[in-house]
């Protein structure tokens, strides 16, 4: 399953999932994409469907491996992946190194085990308000999930994780 970046960083007040599901359209991929964040309706932990939360590697764009499985981001250390392999954008950028994204900071909302957590994750992704909180992780730090709290006016990375293989149409 591929983890991709959007191609812009954004504060609190994002459509995310839709966002991801159009970049993903508009660079070719065909598979869906779903925002790595926590939202209302559900918890990061479970946006990978429940059958290939197991078996299926983790990958960026380039099919270089970040994580071996979808349920190791979510052992307690914190989604913890090799920082010698890139994250791309959907446009192809390495978002650890491009500019364009300022902050090398993710956001997502969730515990260490992706768990959403409702004070910290900028009302359900609805507001920019630099009174609200969301929960994010800057990636220097070589982890997806580290636990640390920013104002929701802040333009941070927005991970898209590819929810859905499909090696069989008749699956």
């Amino acid at each position: 399953l591929h983890l991709v970046a959007l191609n812009f960083p954004l504060p609190g007040d994002m459509r995310a999932d839709f966002q991801c599901f159009r970049q993903a359209q508009l660079a070719g991929l065909t598979s869906t994409y779903r925002a790595f964040l926590s939202s209302h309706l559900q918890d990061l932990l479970t946006v990978v469907r429940k059958t290939d939360r197991h078996h299926l590697p983790i990958v960026n764009l380039q099919g270089e491996t970040l994580f071996s499985n979808w349920e190791s981001i979510f052992d307690g250390n914190g989604g913890q992946f090799n920082s010698h392999v890139p994250i791309y954008s959907f446009d192809g950028r390495n978002i650890m190194t491009d500019s364009s994204w300022p902050q090398k900071i993710i956001w997502h909302g969730s515990t260490a085990n992706g768990i959403r957590l409702v004070s910290n994750y900028c009302e359900a992704w609805h507001t920019a308000d630099m009174g609200a909180m969301g929960q994010a992780s800057p990636l220097n730090t070589g982890k997806l999930l580290d636990q640390k709290v920013y104002s929701c006016n802040n333009l941070f990375i927005v991970l898209c994780i590819e929810n859905s293989f499909v090696s069989d149409p008749q699956g």
